[in-house]
């Protein structure tokens, strides 16, 4: 519990760092999960009784590194899922990608799940997506870009860029087979309080070997 990285805590939300390679939420694999890291960690932090509430109102993908938020109470869920559904939380990642990417672009698709993977099909079958990007640095073939998620599709990042031929960077399932942990991270999320009139704005830079050899501001 000692290395959960808390970014900001209240009786309402709690904003964390998930992990590169942790479950949001327990699956099959019975693997330690980061909602019952955060949960012990609010259990021990002030001493609560009984079963600890809180809230998972979006997600990241296993190998997928980056700032969440978790809501502490029922309201707090109600109202910071109501923003994701309308598209009023901000939710900017870095990726490294093969190829140089142009300087800005939008894209946009069809895309739909099967099993573990997903797919880019028609409006018919698929569900819209969109994202819009930025080139920050090129370095040695790679591409270190700022996006911004518009909706929130499974796998869309690593999906929608590997279908344009510049693949993520490590990305086993929709890339090429490198053995390192994929190149992607949720570093900025903004959101109003669901509480208070406030906005929570919060940003964390990647560290790393790949990282680090870029040079840029985000």
């Amino acid at each position: 519990m000692n290395n959960l990285n808390v970014l900001y805590e209240d009786n309402h939300i709690i904003v964390v760092e998930k992990k590169a390679n942790v479950l949001c939420q327990s699956d099959y694999t019975k693997d330690l999960d980061l909602l019952s890291i955060v949960k012990s960690y609010i259990k021990e932090k002030y001493q609560k009784p009984g079963n600890v509430y809180l809230g998972l109102v979006h997600r990241l993908d296993r190998p997928v590194g980056g700032i969440m938020v978790f809501a502490r109470t029922s309201k707090a869920a109600r109202r910071l899922s109501q923003m994701i559904q309308n598209h009023e939380m901000i939710k900017e990642y870095l990726l490294v990608c093969h190829g140089k990417v142009n300087d800005t672009g939008i894209m946009e698709d069809y895309i739909t799940k099967r099993e573990e993977i997903s797919l880019i099909t028609n409006e018919k079958e698929g569900k819209y997506a969109k994202l819009e990007y930025k080139l920050l640095d090129y370095q040695n073939d790679l591409s270190l870009v700022k996006v911004n998620l518009i909706t929130g599709r499974h796998h869309q990042i690593r999906l929608q860029f590997s279908s344009r031929n510049h693949p993520l960077y490590g990305d086993n399932l929709y890339g090429l087979k490198e053995k390192i942990p994929v190149c992607l991270f949720a570093y900025h999320l903004r959101f109003k309080h669901p509480v208070k009139d406030e906005i929570m704005d919060f940003k964390l830079k990647p560290h790393g070997e790949i990282w680090d050899g870029f040079n840029y501001e985000a």
